[in-house]
């Protein structure tokens, strides 16, 4: 199921990308391996960590608290990002910078939503990852 739900959400990622003329030639950064292996480390961490907010959060949400619906639903997309991103900086890929692009905005709105609740540990670590994750792949790209 995993599989299937993370091909569908690349494939309409990258539709999207190329409809809106988003995938420039030569798009893949050129900074030290450095740069790209710790992206690649962050975004994996970020994506457990997004994992253990999403499971946080679907039970919060079974418990009654509707309020962590939004949270459950950014963490579950961010970790799709994530793994995605690691995958095609894992290979040093063309759509390096799109999907760096990409996962820096995943980031930073699950961040922010977690950020809501400092005081549940799944979500603070959540918003610790993602907001590693961000710099990252900015640091990365070089925006």
């Amino acid at each position: 199921m995993f599989q299937a739900r993370f091909a569908a959400v690349a494939a309409v990622f990258l539709a999207g990308a190329i409809s809106f003329g988003a995938i420039p030639t030569g798009a893949a950064p050129n900074p030290d391996a450095a740069a790209y292996s710790n992206c690649e480390k962050a975004c994996l961490a970020c994506a457990k960590a997004c994992a253990a907010c999403h499971k946080h959060c679907l039970a919060m949400v079974k418990s009654g608290d509707k309020g962590h619906a939004v949270s459950a639903a950014l963490s579950a997309d961010c970790l799709d990002v994530c793994t995605l991103t690691a995958k095609v900086i894992s290979r040093k890929g063309p759509l390096t910078s799109v999907v760096c692009d990409a996962c820096m905005k995943a980031c930073d709105a699950c961040g922010e939503e977690c950020g809501k609740s400092p005081n549940m540990a799944p979500m603070a670590e959540c918003k610790k990852a993602c907001n590693a994750c961000s710099a990252a792949c900015r640091a990365l790209i070089g925006t």
